[in-house]
């Protein structure tokens, strides 16, 4: 009895005190419990299910059947409710559709709500066509082709470990082709020059060191990019830190010139040396180790479809480590050929003499050069000319261009006059571009197919937008098919598509035929990282083509470089499908 009355009054204060809630918990039927929608988008399908207030599914039976063959499904990271991994609210799932006239997609899904009931196994069945135009005046005969990097973000979902591994190392090596990656090599070199006592085996040794150090930095930087959503470059793009990093650069070139030596204290190096042979290089491989990690934090490579890919499964699955192990593979592959340049530069080097005090203040002239580079990104074009030609004339004046040859001189002087001439002409030219308004060296005049002749053409293709409230207005005015080029100032690939492919005259007669817009994300603002966000971007550079009704076509979405040919290609597909 007594018993019977403790339990009594602890019920009672459970109550009054509102530890147990007296009223009965709201039940909503199955059907009110999950509503699933579907639409086509191209060619992928787009599942939204939708819970109720309360209403959770489990993750371990959310399942995906396309015409009967199971796929994985780019689930989001789950919450855990007694100790099962389960989602809330609603739950979007874009899924890349195979090319087949007719697919039938059945989702099958499980779960409870808070009170403690569960509900019976669900399915729904959906059937799209992802082969066939949905407009009937013009049927398609074929599918169009998934994004590359959804595509490439399709292979870390589906393939071995081994097969995505040699994928990505191959996307690396690819990379290393293009000019994101040239800035590594006179930097690899002239740690290799630099360093006493160099041999094949420590070049090689010293090239490892630089592209782990590389590997590891960019992985990292990736994978919380993947996870946050955050783009990969703009964080270190801002004027302080390009020229902070610019001013290490002239230290490095100063140091190579024999104004003074940067290097380890003496007891740090004798410390070293006894694990890393390193003595008398320079900081040895600690200071090899810096330089790859600011090498792939400042001159690494803009976002292609490859790293765009891994972002995007990282984003979307949470699998940091797949995501990571793929991008470690990529900047292995990247860093292939620094290993044999590397390796190059230790074994074919002649005995140490004299030469070696030359190619250092060779290697110092380059040094400048990739600070005037960086320094391209926030400085007027104007100024970065007149420190080109500055450099330049300087290089000549050390060749001694203006001084006299001695009588009976050896070839080696002539040659290296005959150059310094060359160059101060040069120079001379660049200067003078510079108070003209050229904005490259390459052409410091401006002929024709240069800057200051073709910038014209260019301003007049594209209009400048500055936030995706003003696309959203522009795109809900029915018209012309909407092209947008997101670009930015501190992005080589973006300077690579602008001087090749869109100073094309075919390619530019095409985008006469969509409206073409331009997003200009050099100062990394807050309207900036919206868009990026909104469209699920990680960075320059990327084109997003849209119909005529607004609607983007998003397997057509260009991340990357394109010659004028492919982009020529894509510019014809987005104007058949935006009719």
């Amino acid at each position: 009895m007594r018993l019977f009355l403790v339990l009594l009054f602890s019920l009672k204060f459970l109550f009054a005190f509102g530890f147990v809630n007296s009223a009965k918990p709201t039940i909503v039927p199955v059907e009110k419990a999950y509503k699933v929608t579907a639409k086509q988008e191209g060619d992928e399908a787009i599942l939204r299910l939708q819970m109720a207030d309360k209403v959770y599914v489990y993750k371990k039976y959310l399942k995906l059947s396309l015409n009967g063959k199971e796929v994985q499904l780019p689930l989001p990271k789950p919450m855990k409710i007694h100790g099962e991994e389960v989602y809330e609210g609603n739950l979007t799932l874009r899924i890349p559709l195979p090319k087949a006239p007719k697919v039938v997609a059945k989702l099958s899904f499980q779960g409870c709500n808070e009170a403690g009931i569960c509900y019976p196994p669900q399915t729904r069945t959906f059937t799209f066509h992802p082969a066939i135009k949905k407009t009937a005046t013009q049927p398609k005969s074929a599918a169009q082709p998934v994004s590359e990097s959804q595509s490439i973000a399709n292979t870390l979902r589906h393939k071995s470990l081994a097969v995505i591994l040699a994928t990505f190392f191959g996307f690396g090596l690819l990379l290393a082709l293009t000019p994101c990656i040239f800035p590594m090599i006179p930097i690899l070199s002239s740690l290799i020059v630099g360093a006493k006592n160099m041999n094949t085996k420590k070049a090689f040794f010293y090239s490892l060191v630089y592209v782990l150090a590389m590997s590891v930095t960019y992985t990292i930087a990736g994978v919380l990019a993947g996870l946050f959503g955050a783009n990969l470059q703009a964080a270190l793009q801002n004027p302080v830190v390009i020229t902070l990093f610019a001013l290490i650069f002239v230290a490095l070139a100063f140091s190579m010139f024999g104004f003074y030596e940067i290097g380890l204290p003496a007891s740090w190096q004798t410390a070293i040396a006894k694990r890393s042979d390193a003595a008398g290089s320079k900081g040895g491989l600690i200071g090899v180790a810096i330089m790859g990690f600011l090498s792939a934090l400042i001159v690494g490579p803009c976002v292609a479809p490859p790293l765009a890919g891994a972002l995007i499964y990282i984003g979307q699955t949470g699998d940091a480590l797949m995501g990571g192990l793929a991008l470690f593979a990529m900047s292995l592959g990247m860093g292939a050929p620094l290993l044999l340049v590397g390796v190059g530069a230790g074994k074919f080097m002649p005995k140490p003499g004299g030469w070696m005090e030359a190619v250092s203040k060779v290697f110092g002239v380059v040094m400048l050069g990739l600070a005037i580079w960086m320094l391209e990104r926030i400085l007027p074009s104007g100024v970065t000319m007149f420190l080109w030609g500055a450099l330049f004339v300087g290089s000549a004046v050390y060749l001694r261009a203006l001084e006299p040859i001695s009588e009976g001189a050896h070839w080696w002087h002539y040659f290296k006059k005959s150059l310094g001439i060359i160059l101060l002409i040069y120079g001379v030219f660049v200067l003078i571009g510079a108070f003209k308004g050229a904005s490259t060296p390459l052409k410091p005049f401006g002929w024709q197919g240069g800057a200051s002749q073709s910038a014209q053409p260019k301003r007049a293709l594209f209009q400048k937008i500055d936030s995706l409230k003003e696309l959203q207005q522009i795109l809900a005015t029915p018209g012309k098919p909407v092209l947008v080029d997101v670009t930015a100032k501190w992005c080589a690939s973006c300077k690579e598509l602008e001087e090749n492919t869109f100073s094309d005259p075919r390619v530019q007669k095409k985008l006469a035929q969509f409206r073409a817009l331009r997003l200009d994300m050099s100062d990394n603002s807050a309207s900036d990282k919206e868009f990026l966000r909104h469209f699920g971007l990680y960075g320059p550079p990327a084109i997003l083509f849209f119909d005529a009704n607004g609607k983007e076509i998003r397997s057509l979405r260009i991340i990357g470089y394109k010659d004028p040919k492919s982009f020529l290609q894509i510019l014809n597909q987005a104007y058949r499908s935006a009719q």
